[in-house]
């Protein structure tokens, strides 16, 4: 019998799943972690057939859009054979399951060396982290300076025909005041643009309340410049998309902070030990590793599963509210996957 599929309790069918493979990252942006983070041992870190396993477990469970994150996933040593293998499930087998798109997240410092091999494992579109065109804003915002390498990634993904969306935190007092030129430049290259507010996880060393920039807010300044069309399309993620006629391009907002797009989530985080959270916003989690090096794999799994649908909130609570609030995740996003 083909297995159920992953529901919630609130009817919502999880058909996303975002998988860290490691927390490891080759940048230490400023509002992502400290300069001096602590990484995962590596013995805590599930192993690439691990990995697989359990891609392997939600996509006969129903997930057809499988993301790779990180930390930077392209930091992994022999990342590529995870990639081929979660590629041949690209298409429907015999019980009508599989996926319908393979796909990462990756700060781009990496991508020129794997970006023909993305495409030829099947990806089709990734996103890349990339916050400003500044040298020197970037290697202050990011601790590396890196921008060369990552321009030279996006031009190897554009000659490897992949298609990529850029992904840009939103920062008050430091690139809001850029934002435009970065979207005006993307379009010009051919990329969509995801803009996203910053989300409360993790100590860091910074006051994120000094640099929170409300979308609404950018959304606003942007209609002064450009004519901006809502759109309709969805990438099965939380952006919510515009086109900007001025640019001919596709702008998205992620916006957990002003405007929740909880009611229509279809996603789960697995982290690169093996933890399932039902919500980057929640501390809650079913431990999938423990599941996995049992005796029984297979039944612990599809416990595991049954746990996460009935635990899933509804909804998250983020909130920046007051200089020195405490995060509302403890965790930082390299541990639960960008």
């Amino acid at each position: 019998m083909t297995p159920a599929p992953l529901v919630d309790r609130f009817a919502r069918a999880i058909t996303y799943l975002r998988l860290s493979v490691t927390d490891r990252c080759d940048l230490r942006c400023t509002y992502c972690m400290p300069e001096r983070m602590t990484f995962l041992p590596r013995a805590e870190v599930l192993s690439l057939e691990e990995l697989y396993q359990v891609s392997r477990h939600f996509i006969a469970r129903g997930v057809t859009k499988l993301r790779l994150t990180g930390g930077e996933p392209l930091v992994r040593r022999d990342m590529m054979d995870l990639v081929q293998a979660l590629g041949r499930h690209i298409g429907q087998d015999e019980n009508g399951r599989g996926l319908k798109e393979l796909t990462l997240t990756t700060n781009g410092t990496r991508l020129a060396e794997f970006a023909d091999g993305l495409r030829a494992a099947g990806v089709r579109r990734i996103n890349v982290s990339l916050d400003t065109l500044d040298r020197d804003r970037f290697a202050s915002l990011a601790r590396r300076d890196s921008l060369p390498q990552v321009l030279e990634g996006l031009q190897a993904a554009g000659e490897a025909g992949l298609k990529v969306k850029i992904n840009a935190v939103a920062l008050k007092g430091i690139n809001e005041g850029e934002l435009p030129d970065l979207i005006a430049w993307a379009h010009g290259q051919g990329h969509d643009v995801t803009l996203i507010e910053v989300m409360p996880l993790g100590e860091i060393e910074e006051d994120r309340f000094d640099h929170y920039l409300p979308l609404d807010v950018v959304r606003r300044d942007l209609e002064q410049r450009w004519t901006l069309t809502a759109n309709g399309e969805t990438t099965g993620g939380p952006a919510r998309y515009v086109d900007i006629a001025e640019t001919g391009g596709r702008l998205g907002f992620i916006t957990p902070l002003t405007g929740n797009f909880c009611a229509g989530c279809n996603r789960v985080r697995v982290t690169a030990t093996g933890q399932l959270y039902m919500c980057l916003g929640g501390e809650g989690r079913v431990d999938l590793r423990a599941a996995l090096r049992s005796d029984d794999p297979d039944g612990q799994i599809a416990d595991a599963f049954a746990r996460a649908m009935g635990e899933k909130q509804e909804r998250h609570s983020f909130a920046i509210d007051r200089t020195g609030a405490a995060p509302a995740v403890s965790r930082h996003m390299s541990t639960t996957g960008g």
